[in-house]
């Protein structure tokens, strides 16, 4: 049986004949590279947190506070790491984040993540603020699995074509993220003046929606931009939107639900209550509260909150294969990666995707079997100490 950790054994293999990765194979490193790679803008968005950063800095120490305790003699000859998660079969419990206005790292944005997403059958979550529509976004994942993420705007009827859209482009699961209904203090991006849907740049969900063009008189042209992008202002973001508001959803997306954004395990059960299907337990990675809750740290208490009623999934921090591990040890049944592979767009594109995933998903896979694991569901508590 072919195994993700082979990603190691070719490495070496090619070196044979002096052929090294492109890429670091330490993924903390591409955040220094890109940095060196990119225009300030396009970085600081990317890696920029609110405020002083101190949730972005929080989110990694708590990975810190664990340690992983391996076991021994156990046979761990064969190894599976295929799970599934709100009904989508993936070869490891590992999920490409939403990420929006990719374009700003590479000029094939999102359409090179959805070919790297296919081609190691990792699922895929678009982002309302793409730079490529559904559709495209769509055509170039082929056959991968893909999930859609909702900024919910002010305009019922344009969330309901989002969705819409979505679903005829074979997207099966969707999530809702419910914490940046505005956006927080980010100095980086203040100190340049650079806000990229103001140029254009991460609306083409917006701009090629029916009930959008509709609204503005025409789909978008030089003429009527100024007119399309204040109608974005006024619709993306809806601050009124309550637990109540849940209902809508559901009467218009017929798939799985995870709502994004739970820090609360309050929060968590009124999740449970409305019918989600799922909670991913997020900060943003740091771009919206600062001084918020480290995401490692609220994982296990709202893993409590809504035991088996509902599907938990994690993001915020993960850069190693061991982070994986000890977020699954939590109880996550599934984590997301956004900036590491972020960095890869930025560095190569399509094959820099790739490498992150090869890289994380060979780094998981040996983790767990060096200590004692060979499914991801034998991952408790139990394999953990606190630092």
């Amino acid at each position: 049986m072919s195994s993700l950790a082979d990603f190691q054994n070719s490495i070496y293999l090619q070196g044979l004949g002096d052929v090294r990765p492109a890429l670091p194979t330490d993924l903390t490193r591409l955040e220094g590279l890109a940095e060196r790679s990119l225009s300030a803008q396009a970085f600081g968005y990317v890696a920029g947190s609110a405020g002083t950063g101190a949730t972005a800095r929080a989110n990694r120490e708590a990975f810190d506070r664990w340690r992983i305790v391996p076991r021994m003699l156990r046979d761990v000859a064969e190894r599976d790491l295929s799970v599934e998660v709100l009904g989508t079969a993936m070869p490891s419990p590992v999920l490409l984040a939403p990420v929006g206005v990719q374009s700003i790292l590479h000029p094939d944005g999102e359409l090179a993540v959805a070919r790297a997403a296919a081609a190691e059958g990792v699922p895929m979550v678009l982002s309302t603020a793409s730079s490529y529509s559904i559709e495209d976004v769509a055509e170039a994942n082929g056959e991968g699995p893909r999930w859609y993420q909702l900024y919910w705007p002010k305009d019922r009827e344009l969330a309901v074509s989002f969705l819409e859209r979505a679903k005829a482009a074979g997207y099966t699961a969707l999530v809702v993220t419910l914490d940046t209904f505005t956006l927080a203090w980010r100095p980086r991006d203040l100190d340049q003046a650079y806000l990229p849907f103001l140029r254009g740049i991460g609306v083409a969900n917006y701009f090629s929606d029916p009930v959008f063009q509709k609204a503005i008189g025409g789909p978008v042209t030089d003429a009527n931009r100024d007119m399309a992008l204040l109608h974005w202002v006024a619709n993306f973001g809806n601050p009124s939107l309550t637990w109540d508001d849940l209902i809508f959803l559901r009467d218009h997306w017929d798939g799985p639900i995870a709502l994004k954004g739970i820090q609360h395990p309050d929060d968590a059960r009124q999740a449970v209550d409305a019918g989600m299907d799922g909670v991913i337990v997020s900060n943003h990675g740091g771009r919206q509260v600062d001084g918020a809750v480290a995401s490692l740290d609220a994982l296990a208490t709202i893993v409590d909150a809504v035991r088996d009623q509902a599907t938990v999934l994690f993001d915020s921090g993960i850069r190693t294969g061991a982070d994986v591990a000890k977020a699954l040890a939590l109880g996550a049944k599934a984590v997301m990666v956004a900036r590491p592979y972020a960095y890869g767009l930025a560095l190569g594109g399509q094959a820099g995707v790739q490498h992150v995933l090869r890289c994380l998903q060979a780094e998981l896979e040996l983790t767990m079997v060096l200590a004692g694991i060979t499914r991801p569901s034998e991952l408790s508590l139990e394999t953990l100490v606190r630092a």
